[in-house]
């Protein structure tokens, strides 16, 4: 088949088979390409998508992005339960295998040394979240009778605010010290912002946790004590993912079209 080489991931050779029908970006089912010690995970894709010009309108489309998105993360979460893969950046385009080779050449040192790095480990992710109605109580039911007794609402109601914001954070910090004592390395992203991400309530813990196979059952059972502990705090658990917030090196495999990686 002709088209662009999509690369999803480098890893070592796998120790069991991708599973069966498993199928790609543009459709196209992902194969292995050897060299060295190191295997790239590829697919075809056609130029008339992920060629330079193409693709940086493609880039532009969130329903042709969501897809392609989504089918980039069905084959890295199809890696991730066979073995420990490096994932590159959506998008990652070369003219073809030697182009893919040529870049394994170049960064095989450092794809060695991060999947030592990463070996037996996934990431799992945290978020701690004020639910809506404990960030916004309700007013006082009796209507203020004077502007001294609106100010001691609204004061009232700042106060409110205030403690629950308090004992989100407090909560947010202690659960992250917990975690990053389990986990063997740790990330904080910048909060959610709600609009975006559509989930309810404001974000006040986004982080991500390194954590060995062996002790993902462990970590887990800790995050899931957590849950209902504190009235008006949610905590969701993501995972297990492949090491994307512990992979330093995928901002410098450029994600452009083929022009810029063969």
């Amino acid at each position: 088949m002709n088209g662009l080489r999509y690369v999803y991931a480098v890893c070592r050779p796998l120790g069991a088979p991708l599973q069966t029908a498993l199928s790609g970006v543009a459709g196209d089912p992902p194969r292995l390409l050897a060299h060295h010690g190191l295997i790239a995970v590829v697919s075809h894709v056609p130029e008339r998508d992920f060629a330079e010009e193409p693709l940086r309108r493609r880039l532009e489309d969130l329903d042709w992005l969501t897809e392609t998105a989504r089918a980039h993360q069905q084959v890295i979460d199809a890696l991730t339960a066979v073995t420990t893969p490096l994932p590159l950046r959506l998008a990652t385009v070369f003219r073809d295998d030697s182009g893919v080779r040529v870049m394994m050449e170049e960064r095989e040192q450092d794809f060695l040394r991060t999947l030592d790095r990463l070996d037996g480990r996934v990431e799992w992710g945290v978020k701690v979240y004020v639910e809506p109605e404990a960030r916004e109580p309700e007013p006082a039911a009796a209507r203020p009778v004077s502007g001294r007794d609106y100010l001691r609402q609204r004061r009232t109601l700042a106060r409110a605010q205030e403690d629950t914001w308090q004992r989100a954070e407090e909560f947010a910090a202690r659960l992250h010290a917990t975690l990053s004592a389990r986990a063997e390395d740790a990330r904080l992203h910048p909060p959610q912002n709600s609009a975006l991400s559509e989930a309810s309530g404001q974000n006040v813990l986004n982080a991500a946790y390194l954590v060995p196979r062996a002790q993902s059952e462990e970590f887990v059972e800790i995050v899931d004590r957590t849950k209902g502990e504190e009235p008006g705090i949610r905590v969701e658990l993501t995972g297990p993912w492949a090491a994307y917030s512990f992979v330093d090196m995928t901002e410098e495999i450029g994600a452009g079209g083929p022009g810029e990686d063969a």
